[in-house]
């Protein structure tokens, strides 16, 4: 976890990019992908062009994180996709993305040193999956370091189910940028960013269901 200054500069750079990210939704298109998993060839397509069940990831697990390795670290995720929930007015994007979801996450870390113990929780936003593999997004709406309101990302390997499963989380590596003026600044996390699964999973573990995207709905249905 993060001292209470770095979070708060850091909501503070986050709320002045979200503008800017809005933005640039206005040349998005809703991807066009369509069906769900299905055979070597290519993912089956219902008739009606919807998949059946939607795409989800779930579980809860204690990872370990390199920088901190004798620190409890713990995430239980209940995420599922809802396409074209979330309206973005004046974009291409409309009626929402396919990536649109519902959810929460919730996690906390016991420093190992001093025995103190640090909890929050988001609501979930976004969800993408391939194969075992999820990326997700959530805005924090309760927090003991002061990041409330702040956009997290996450990622899941499922594994094979021996003791595999890896989650990554934006805030354990860096996420940096230079702006215009040189000097390196920490951008906020958009939709469905995470990094990588770096952490792998000590005890529990994660299911992913991996659904294909859904085409938008034609004008009028």
């Amino acid at each position: 976890m993060r001292s209470r200054a770095r979070v708060s500069a850091r909501v503070v750079r986050g709320a002045a990019a979200a503008g800017l990210a809005l933005a640039g939704l206005a040349g998005i298109a809703p991807a066009s992908a369509t069906g769900t998993t299905g055979p070597a060839a290519g993912p089956s397509v219902p008739q009606d062009g919807r998949p059946g069940r939607p795409a989800s990831v779930s579980g809860t697990a204690r990872i370990w994180y390199a920088i901190t390795p004798d620190d409890e670290i713990r995430f239980t995720l209940d995420a599922w996709a809802e396409p074209y929930t979330r309206p973005l007015p004046g974009t291409q994007a409309s009626e929402g993305l396919p990536t649109d979801a519902r959810g929460t996450i919730r996690y906390s870390h016991r420093r190992a040193a001093t025995g103190e113990v640090y909890s929050a929780e988001a609501e979930v936003d976004c969800l993408s999956t391939g194969g075992p593999v999820a990326t997700l997004t959530a805005v924090v709406t309760r927090s003991d370091v002061g990041n409330t309101g702040e956009r997290i990302g996450l990622s899941v390997y499922q594994g094979t189910g021996h003791g595999d499963g890896r989650l990554g989380f934006s805030w354990g590596v860096a996420n940096m940028d230079t702006g215009a003026d040189g000097k390196p600044y920490q951008p906020v996390v958009g939709t469905c960013m995470a990094p990588a699964p770096f952490a792998p999973v000590l005890r529990g573990g994660f299911t992913v269901h991996h659904t294909e995207l859904e085409a938008p709905k034609p004008a009028g249905r």
